[in-house]
């Protein structure tokens, strides 16, 4: 899309540009624009230019244009971006305005100086022809009856032969030689398009002179044609209107320095009779005379303002020139006698700041002002004005005189001049304001011609980030600063610059502070009015923390996903094992068969209670261990383990326990905290197997925010457990969480000890880090929230007493072999026993008017979960007994206030259960 204004740019290809590629529409300046909107995409940054040249083609002809605009990035919803902004402005006929103004100003100071009339006209040829690349210039003058040019010597650029002599202007057609007469410019593109010259005897007019595309501009003076300037290009060529102004403007220069050198060179010649003359006084008279009139004509004549004023302001004297700029501004002409005060009476500013001047002069002083002066409603314009003391023969001074010119254009030149200064001056102050603010490091390096790079510049942030500061490096080349394996890598990147020309965006890893520091980093080439690349300006931002972020992630993602896999196999597993306990417990309790079968029992049995001792251990890991959180004396717990400890690791290793003073209890499940403990204690005696030293350390550590790291801001108690073993690679370090990863061999470990400790640590709201080097030794931290709440003293165990249970149990469990073994433990214990296979299934017969004493139901089943048949059967029969089991033991979904039940159980682990719902405890 674009608005109205900026439709006028694409011209006549508008409408139809709307949906074309940019490519396509601007295939004209697309090499210019191309790049800056690639910049713009590629580094999502603005772009902006002034001044800039377009080659344009605009009426089917390539012109040149000159613009002012800027590439903004427009960002989608998703942060990339999804266009570009254009602004623009065309500033195309100031540009060529201030050339013309400034070949102007330039051809009339060459011209003020030369004194042959010949040499006027050869230097302003050539002058016009070489800015207008023009095939032929020539002037000339035209006889009395307007139809012969006669020109004694034009200039060409050597394509096209010279025409000096005299040409009939009748031969270029009627239309021709009446816009010459007119005064009008004659500006024809292509004289075979042109119908002011296609004629077929105007073409061979024009042929005969090698010419296709004219500019003429006729001097009409005292109402006849009396010169003319022309302008050939030998083939067709779209001229602007400025090109027929500038023509004009240089032919009528030319005209008054011609009559102004042959003015001055009568008036030579003159004197040179004068002085032949002089040996009578008649004669000298006669030179008087003359030379009065002559240099009465040169005053008259020149476009110099010249007046004289006497003491009272009025004029003695003044020129056409200075009559005509008087009128130009105040619409007013002066007369001879006439008093300048009273001329500027109705404008009391103006009348009071020429007085202030020519009272100066009248004071008798000399000097030179530049002021402004003129009605802003008719024109106001700048004059350099010179003024001098007019005195008498003898002496005494009778007035003052004035000569000046107009500059307004050179004023407001310089101003703009000023302007386009002060704003590159502002526009360098913020271009290094931000060098030097910049959060980033930046730098600017030169290419040296052999193919070197020296440091030119770098900002603070690349001092402070990188350590070398600009006065130790500038002027220095890569390879005398950095490390020679470190340079090689850098000089690479920017030979790459250079060799392609283009941006290039990179991520590189450097070890400049202890350790490896991931830096991304951008380089673009700056080139010189030749093209060629001669620095390259870099930013660097360190993303170090981004990449041990991104790292931190991956790793915590990928054993959050193998706590979920190993979490549903513990879960399946425990279904698995709730019929085998439960079966190999009843065979135990009812002594089924002889002494062999007993022990082959009781054998199966144990094996199932390490089974179950490894689900709990996944399920740790997968942070779905059903915990009982309360506030741990860590200190206690450590001393109370220091002999079992002790007694494991063995006489080799020195056990040594460093408890700090006051230290705060922890939030923890106790008896997973020693499970914990006695893990962390058997792998550091695995790891010194020709003994060493173990030191158990705990100490209440503080988490700052923003501190990074794993861990909340807050309070932590820190158990540390490190020995002086073997130590652990990078490779091995990383997958020491892992479980069933082991280095221990076949047989010697399960490979879940420390990823148990780790799931206990992040379900618990810690975490565990580990740190150890090969040969040094492994340092294990768990760390613990601190507890706001009181360690409960520890007191004895007690026996549950159990009575015969009378009533019907309603079970729920979908898996029917736990529902099977579940089934007959209720039924051992004295219930009558009705079973469902879903909780909709129990749901109804409690609906049905069932009567029940107690419901046992698993959690997790298709449909309905057993929480939600909880709630239901509590509101049909407030008071009846509710039992949970499950097999994944984790709250969540289950309501805190229902008793629970991990699977697999005893009956024991049962009968405690139920006997606690008696009793009215639900935990």
């Amino acid at each position: 899309m674009y608005n109205d204004a900026w439709a006028q740019i694409p011209a006549e290809r508008h409408p139809w540009a709307m949906g074309r590629p940019g490519a396509e529409v601007w295939t004209d300046i697309w090499d210019v624009i191309r790049p800056q909107l690639a910049r713009v995409l590629e580094t999502g940054e603005g772009f902006s230019t002034y001044d800039q040249m377009l080659p344009m083609v605009r009426g089917g002809a390539r012109r040149e244009t000159y613009w002012n605009y800027s590439f903004t990035p427009i960002h989608g919803e998703d942060g990339s971006i999804a266009g570009v902004f254009n602004q623009g402005h065309e500033i195309t006929d100031r540009v060529l305005g201030e050339r013309r103004h400034r070949f102007l100003l330039d051809l009339s100071d060459r011209l003020r100086s030369l004194a042959d009339p010949r040499t006027v006209i050869e230097t302003a040829q050539e002058a016009l022809g070489r800015h207008l690349g023009a095939n032929r210039v020539g002037y000339g003058e035209v006889e009395e009856t307007a139809r012969y040019f006669t020109t004694d010597r034009n200039w060409t650029d050597g394509s096209v032969p010279s025409r000096e002599g005299t040409h009939d202007l009748a031969g270029f057609g009627p239309d021709v030689l009446a816009a010459l007469h007119a005064g009008i410019p004659l500006l024809v593109s292509n004289v075979a398009c042109d119908p002011r010259t296609s004629a077929p005897e105007s073409l061979a007019a024009f042929d005969a002179i090698d010419t296709r595309a004219v500019i003429t501009a006729s001097l009409v003076k005292e109402g006849r044609m009396r010169a003319a300037l022309y302008v050939h290009a030998r083939e067709p060529r779209p001229w602007l209107e400025h090109d027929a102004e500038l023509v004009t403007e240089v032919a009528e220069r030319t005209w008054a320095a011609v009559e102004r050198a042959r003015s001055e060179a009568a008036l030579r010649e003159r004197e040179s009779r004068l002085r032949q003359l002089n040996d009578t006084l008649e004669h000298r008279i006669e030179a008087a005379l003359a030379e009065r009139n002559l240099l009465a004509t040169i005053v008259e004549t020149t476009d110099a303002l010249v007046q004289v004023i006497d003491h009272e302001y009025r004029w003695l004297a003044i020129n056409k020139a200075c009559s005509d700029g008087y009128q130009r501004i105040y619409g007013k002409r002066p007369e001879i006698g006439g008093s300048l005060l009273e001329l500027l009476s109705d404008r009391p500013e103006q009348q009071a700041a020429a007085k202030a001047l020519w009272s100066r002069a009248l004071a008798g002083e000399a000097f030179t002002q530049v002021s402004e002066f003129g009605d802003r409603e008719l024109d106001s314009r700048f004059y350099e004005m010179r003024f001098e003391v007019l005195r008498a023969p003898d002496g005494s001074q009778i007035g003052a005189f004035l000569t000046g010119r107009d500059v307004t254009e050179r004023v407001a030149e310089q101003r703009r001049l000023a302007e386009a200064q002060a704003a590159r001056r502002q526009a360098d102050a913020l271009y290094r304001a931000y060098f030097e603010n910049a959060p980033e490091a930046l730098f600017v390096v030169g290419v040296e011609p052999d193919g070197g790079f020296v440091v030119e510049e770098v900002n603070p942030a690349h001092e402070a980030s990188v350590g070398f500061k600009i006065e130790d490096i500038r002027g220095k080349r890569i390879e005398d600063i950095l490390l020679p394996s470190v340079a090689e890598r850098v000089l690479e990147a920017y030979r790459y610059v250079v060799e392609t020309g283009t941006i290039y965006q990179y991520r590189e890893i450097f070890d400049l502070a202890g350790g490896p520091q991931h830096w991304d980093t951008s380089l673009v080439p700056v080139r010189d009015a030749d093209g060629r690349i001669v620095r390259l300006m870099g930013s660097s931002r360190n993303v170090t923390r981004q990449v041990t972020a991104e790292e931190a992630l991956r790793q915590s993602q990928k054993m959050e996903s193998m706590g979920q896999l190993t979490g549903g196999v513990a879960h399946d597993f425990n279904n698995l094992l709730t019929p085998i306990v439960g079966a190999l417990d009843m065979l135990q309790s009812r002594g089924i068969g002889g002494e062999r079968e007993q022990r082959l029992i009781a054998a199966a049995a144990q094996s199932a209670e390490r089974a179950k001792t490894l689900v709990q251990r996944l399920l740790a890991f997968a942070r779905r261990q059903p915990l009982q959180m309360t506030a741990v004396d860590v200190g206690k717990v450590v001393r109370g383990m220091t002999d079992l400890v002790a007694s494991t690791t063995g006489p080799q290793v020195r056990v040594v326990v460093e408890v700090a003073e006051d230290l705060p209890p922890a939030k923890a499940d106790p008896n997973q905290l020693e499970m914990a403990l006695l893990n962390l204690a058997v792998n550091a005696r695995d790891a010194m197997p020709s003994g060493g030293m173990l030191r158990i350390t705990a100490s209440a550590e503080t988490i700052q925010a923003g501190a990074g790291g794993m861990l909340q801001a807050g309070r932590y108690i820190c158990l540390s457990v490190a020995d002086t073993g073997v130590g652990m690679d990078e490779v091995t370090l990383a997958r020491a969480v892992e479980p069933f990863f082991s280095t221990k061999g076949i047989g010697k470990g399960a490979g879940l000890g420390l990823s148990m400790v780790h799931g206990l640590a992040s379900q618990l709201g810690g975490t565990l880090s580990i740190k150890s080097k090969v040969g040094l030794g492994t340092n294990v931290e768990l760390w613990l929230p601190k507890s706001a709440d009181v360690p409960e003293a520890m007191g004895p165990t007690r026996e549950v007493p159990h009575a015969r249970a009378r009533g019907t149990a309603l079970l729920v469990d979908d898996e029917e072999f736990v529902r099977l073994s579940t089934a007959d433990m209720l039924a051992d214990l004295g219930y009558d026993v009705l079973e469902a296979a879903t909780a909709e299934e129990g749901l109804a017969l409690v609906q049905n008017g069932v009567e029940i004493a107690v419901l046992v139901t698993d959690h997790l089943m298709p449909g309905m979960t057993g929480s939600d048949l909880a709630r239901a059967v509590q509101t049909l029969r407030p008071g009846v007994p509710i039992l949970v089991i499950s097999g994944y033991a984790e709250s969540e979904g289950i309501e805190p206030d229902l008793p629970r039940l991990t699977k697999p159980f005893r009956k024991d682990e049962l009968v405690v259960s139920l006997e606690s719902l008696r009793n009215g405890n639900s935990s």
